[in-house]
């Protein structure tokens, strides 16, 4: 099934998870993924456990379907959550090592202007006051 088609079905059947009270599938998306894991997964997948244990049939009951729309659910959204963390620290990283290449690259416009003779600085100074005039 399509996460489109999970997420119309969700809706279509109205579903819910108990967690402090009743929530909506939209407010998953407020909780952490520990939460998501520990509060509402678990809980859902031990009923899924049970439910097959207790079934002697293969036929799925309308509260089976329920239950499984249930888990996808979660389970898309903590890996949507947990991808988006990941980009986050890669982000993270990559500024930090575009702040480090960039002092470097400062350090090093720094080294070659001190190690510039008297006259050329003094040049490079003239045309900077020249462009100033203007």
């Amino acid at each position: 099934m399509t996460i489109e088609k999970l997420f119309e079905k969700a809706t279509r059947l109205k579903v819910r998870y108990h967690y402090n009270g009743s929530i909506a599938v939209e407010d998953l998306w407020n909780l952490d993924v520990k939460t998501l894991d520990e509060k509402i997964f678990k809980p859902l997948n031990a009923q899924l456990k049970q439910a097959k244990e207790e079934s002697l049939l293969q036929t799925k009951s309308a509260a089976d379907e329920e239950l499984e729309v249930k888990i996808e659910i979660v389970k898309y959204i903590v890996k949507e959550k947990q991808a988006e963390a990941a980009a986050r620290l890669q982000d993270k990283e990559l500024k930090v090592k575009e702040q480090k290449i960039m002092e470097a690259l400062a350090a090093n416009e720094e080294k070659e202007l001190t190690n510039k003779s008297p006259e050329d600085l003094q040049k490079m100074l003239d045309e900077i006051r020249a462009l100033r005039a203007k």
